[in-house]
């Protein structure tokens, strides 16, 4: 057959995509479980960070060994308790808030956080010293202005005072939205409130600059009013009556540990 026939050429053609497609095929399969456990692995990385554990710089090995001070629980959000005939490590709250037997529509009035759906259980994780609580540590999760925002909230064992905030994964804008990744703005939160007197959520994300002596108040994000009021809602969500609220009452009762 010539080098020149248009039927060689669409055999090697075919053969080469053939062979590429195998290639890329495999290459996916078996990478996965490397993928899947580096995406553990950067949450884990995110929620000790967020806690003050780790620095961003820390390898494989001090996030495992770090982690060991973290204990993991599972809490039902309706009514506070623990969840204990659950595997905690295997649970998957993006999945559960995806099933129709593992999820809770959330009523509209209630919506703070834009999402629609959540998950009826949800992991809390405790930051321990031996047998003590040293804070505790709330996933969290709410639109922003382009996506969907997931972090952690860290608390002091008061269950009021925030310790940090953090946001792992978003579609935000770089340079307006996006900067809730900003260490500089994350490290106003540390200090603040999040209940009032009235026992309602009232922490918010301002336009513009927060009165310091403000106990609620947080910096606005220049340019990114959707991305900051979404952060407001996202917190003011997860920590009330809806979300986390029967558990912090619980906790905060003593009944918790």
């Amino acid at each position: 057959m010539s080098n020149d026939s248009t039927a060689k050429t669409l055999i090697v053609a075919t053969i080469l995509c053939v062979v590429c497609s195998v290639v890329v095929s495999w290459s996916a399969v078996s990478l996965k479980p490397l993928q899947d456990e580096n995406k553990v692995l950067d949450v884990k990385k995110n929620l000790l960070m967020t806690a003050g554990l780790v620095k961003a710089t820390a390898t494989k090995e001090e996030i495992l060994e770090a982690y060991k001070q973290i204990e993991e629980k599972l809490v039902d959000l309706k009514t506070g308790d623990y969840v204990t005939d659950m595997d905690v490590t295997k649970f998957d709250a993006v999945k559960a808030a995806k099933d129709p037997k593992m999820n809770y529509a959330i009523p509209a009035s209630e919506d703070k956080g834009k999402i629609k759906f959540r998950a009826k259980y949800s992991k809390v994780f405790f930051v321990k010293d031996g047998e003590t609580t040293k804070s505790v540590v709330f996933p969290i999760h709410g639109k922003g202005l382009w996506s969907t925002m997931y972090g952690f909230l860290v608390l002091e064992t008061d269950l009021n005072t925030v310790k940090g905030i953090g946001f792992y994964s978003h579609g935000e804008t770089p340079g307006l939205g996006g900067e809730i990744d900003n260490p500089h703005w994350r490290s106003v939160w540390p200090g603040k409130k999040i209940f009032g007197d009235a026992g309602k959520p009232q922490i918010q994300v301002i336009k513009g600059e927060a009165n310091k002596a403000s106990s609620f108040d947080i910096d606005g994000l220049s340019g990114a009013t959707l991305t900051a009021n979404g952060v407001t809602g996202t917190v003011r969500y997860w920590m009330g009556d809806d979300a986390f609220g029967p558990f912090i009452d619980k906790f905060t009762q003593g009944g918790g540990e």
